[in-house]
């Protein structure tokens, strides 16, 4: 006998703004799924996932690319190739690496965070060498790791002469200088320059295909041939190893094609949000809204999020008083004009 399934009460849903991650595949991206040549990338055997981690690296300005599930797995093995077990790792505050990544510099690199002030997300080139520490007395610094945009600072965009600057303290002190570039194609839009002119600032960068670009699943690592023959085998260690991983790949070079074009819309779209609901009366802070997230602060966040999502729209409650929207490609006018009507009734 079948048992019958409870009748779902969730409402139709207007507009899903909790992040950029919830993109569906194009019908373009599943027949390239479906189609795609494939063989054991853990071997290094399989054409598309060869053919996408050389398009992001040669778009990136470096050498190889390594294709792993997700940029927590990209970050992760960069500080590995990095770093030795007791060093510190100086990163902006409310950095991704460490608010959103479980604890695995600590577990396993055996590293910990040294935290910068980073005010709307940018640090100071100055306290990052302040940062560096190499007393016998202190942990001694092992990498420095931006983020662009930066998440929690609402996406915001690192200026490209502070990029330059830290890549300067980064060579006068020796050390190497990671980009955590989930969003980085939005950093490259807001700025309007080239990705690798954000790009080639750094040894390794993590590139998130499946965020504001919109692939369903995946990220790249970039850096020195090198430097990818040993993070291969840290993505082996964290169970990253996906043998045919083609079909995930396929999808990711259409991303990889088509989103970058698009993420000035989201940008544009992000900003409507924003300013509708500042004049709503809701507290925005407008500064922060550089490409495609806005945070409202507002008490009792969860339910307010709760009520929103009862009428069709969705968004994340990242704190007590923290709501995050973010757009992508699947919201078009329409529906964010819809979405709206909902968030400022």
């Amino acid at each position: 006998m079948t048992a019958t399934l409870p009748a779902t009460t969730r409402p139709h849903v207007i507009a899903d703004l909790r992040s950029d991650t919830v993109t569906t595949p194009t019908p373009e991206m599943r027949e390239a799924m479906a189609q795609a040549p494939v063989g054991d990338d853990v071997y290094g055997e399989d054409p598309t996932v060869n053919a996408l981690q050389a398009e992001v690296a040669r778009l990136t300005g470096h050498e190889a690319g390594l294709f792993m599930p997700s940029g927590t797995m990209t970050n992760q093995v960069a500080i590995a190739l990095h770093t030795r077990r007791g060093e510190e790792v100086i990163c902006a505050e409310g950095a991704h690496i460490y608010e959103w990544e479980l604890g695995m510099m600590a577990t396993f690199s055996g590293v910990v965070p040294r935290f910068v002030p980073a005010p709307l997300g940018v640090p100071d080139p100055e306290a990052v060498r302040l940062a560096v520490r190499r007393s016998v007395h202190q942990s001694p610094t092992g990498l420095i790791s931006l983020e662009n945009t930066h998440n929690k600072a609402g996406g915001t965009v690192i200026p490209l002469d502070v990029l330059a600057a830290i890549r300067h303290v980064a060579d006068d002190e020796g050390l190497p200088l990671h980009l955590d570039g989930a969003r980085v194609f939005n950093a490259a839009a807001a700025l309007d320059v080239p990705v690798s002119e954000i790009t080639r600032q750094f040894d390794t960068v993590s590139v998130c295909l499946s965020k504001g670009l919109g692939a369903p699943v995946g990220s790249v690592l970039v850096g020195s041939a090198a430097a990818m023959r040993q993070a291969h085998r840290y993505r082996k260690m964290m169970g990253g190893g996906m043998r045919q991983a083609g079909v995930l790949a396929a999808a990711a070079l259409i991303a990889l094609r088509d989103g970058p074009a698009r993420l000035k819309e989201d940008h544009r779209r992000a900003r409507i949000l924003a300013e509708a609901l500042a004049e709503a009366g809701f507290d925005v802070d407008l500064a922060a809204v550089q490409t495609n997230m806005v945070y409202v602060t507002l008490p009792d966040a969860a339910a307010q999020v709760a009520r929103w999502a009862a009428l069709g729209v969705l968004a994340s409650a990242l704190g007590p008083d923290s709501v995050r929207f973010v757009l992508h490609h699947q919201i078009s006018d329409e529906a964010l004009e819809e979405a709206l009507g909902v968030l400022t009734a």
